[in-house]
């Protein structure tokens, strides 16, 4: 828990003005024991701060120091607080300092998927549905899918942020303490909203590190999702994408081989994080009030979901603007598949044909393609005239892959222009959401 340690000085140096305020400290006592902290971070931020395991935790390595440097004044530090308190105070402290950093890796990363929409709001590639060719849609279009899951990624953390803002300091070992402290002030001095209601459950609370993690599971199943993508996209089968070299690596045996080592390590770290998710909530669901030992476990899996989380969103963040789209591979897979069936089907019910009939009809205009080997742009007029009278020379301008994803202009759709408006409308909102 000595990565805390800067946490606990910040948590108690607030405790010491505090105490001050309310007489409990002279001011001399409250300088030096400023002063003692102030030297104890330096000594931590130069690596020559001595840790010791018989002092059994972060709290008490810091105190020991400070009694060590400045005498008995160090030992009043701890009035009127707990190690319960004090730790539950530092653990929201550091989560909130690490909520920041993930929020700015977050955005790099929503900002690149951006730039690289820009670059492909005409480039067009199928859309698939159970990993079949389904409608045409451009490649500008699905990145922009991405950026929404991540949207909602950004909004949960600023959520989860905004709920563990709450400052437990002062409720002690469970019940709050006889000192007349000012808990307003000393969540005042920590930037907290409010210092929090309860002393029971200020001390046993950890549904603020399951909330993280939770909103860090979800985040990591999404990156896992893209990854997934990726990892198909750059396959021989699909073609779609390249990866530079600096995110894979050779294979040991296969000299043709490129093995797309980010996305599929993103991949299986998901599960790590998942992991950790299902270890707190199993942590905490047989615990009484008010605190228990069992809580010494929150640390790792807590721990480690933020490094994982800040890992693999670096990671992300620089692999994405060098992505390659291969613009031709992708095109050549959306004329497979009859991507534009569903748009001779709305065409002949704009022509006045129940919905149900135009399926039927489309249906065997497929078939002849399918059996002649041809998309439906590439059946003559005359063809496709004998499954309906209906259809006209103008057909050909909607079985057109250009002519399909163009036809789709409204909030929300594949079609160029939307996508173009969508990622302006994204630019707006992301400096005002963080």
């Amino acid at each position: 828990d000595k990565r805390m340690a800067q946490q606990d000085i910040q948590g108690s140096i607030a405790h010491a003005t505090m105490l001050c305020k309310i007489g409990v400290l002279t001011e001399s006592e409250r300088d030096l024991i400023l002063r003692g902290l102030n030297q104890i971070s330096d000594e931590i931020k130069r690596g020559n701060f001595e840790w010791s395991i018989q002092q059994e935790d972060v709290h008490m390595n810091i105190e020991a120091r400070l009694t060590n440097l400045i005498g008995i004044a160090g030992k009043k530090l701890h009035t009127g607080r707990s190690r319960n308190d004090q730790v539950a105070t530092d653990i929201r402290l550091y989560l909130r300092d690490e909520i920041d950093v993930i929020q700015k890796e977050l955005k790099r990363l929503q900002l690149a998927i951006l730039d690289l929409a820009q670059q492909h709001t005409d480039t067009i590639m199928p859309g698939f549905t159970h990993l079949q060719v389904a409608q045409p849609i451009v490649f500008g279009h699905h990145l922009m899918a991405w950026f929404e899951m991540l949207n909602r990624d950004a909004d949960r953390l600023r959520d989860c942020a905004k709920r563990l803002n709450v400052l437990p300091l002062g409720a002690a070992a469970l019940a709050g303490t006889s000192y007349p402290i000012d808990r307003h002030y000393s969540a005042e001095l920590l930037g907290f909203s409010s210092p929090t209601a309860n002393s029971l459950d200020s001390v046993s609370d950890r549904d603020f590190a399951i909330e993280f993690t939770a909103t860090a599971s979800i985040l990591m199943m999404h990156l896992s999702r893209f990854s997934e993508e990726l990892i198909l996209w750059a396959s021989a089968q699909f073609g779609f994408i390249d990866i530079p070299d600096a995110f894979c690596t050779g294979s040991s045996i296969m000299p043709q081989k490129k093995n797309p080592d980010v996305p599929e390590l993103v991949r299986g770290k998901s599960g790590r994080v998942t992991g950790h998710l299902m270890s707190l909530l199993m942590l905490m669901k047989s615990q009484p009030l008010a605190y228990n030992k069992d809580n010494q476990e929150d640390k790792e899996p807590l721990f480690d979901t933020v490094d994982t989380l800040l890992n693999c969103l670096r990671a992300y963040a620089d692999m994405v603007p060098h992505l390659i789209a291969n613009k031709e591979n992708m095109y050549r897979a959306a004329k497979q598949g009859f991507a534009t069936a569903t748009d001779l089907a709305d065409y002949l019910v704009r022509k006045g044909l129940a919905f149900r009939d135009a399926h039927e009809i489309v249906g065997l205009a497929v078939r002849l393609g399918v059996e002649t080997e041809r998309d439906l742009s590439e059946l003559t007029l005359s063809e496709l005239q004998t499954f309906s009278p209906l259809i006209g020379e103008e057909v050909f301008d909607i079985l057109s892959l250009e002519g399909s994803v163009a036809a789709r202009s409204h909030v929300g759709g594949t079609a160029p222009e939307q996508v173009r408006k969508a990622i302006s409308t994204a630019r707006q909102y992301l400096p005002k959401s963080r």
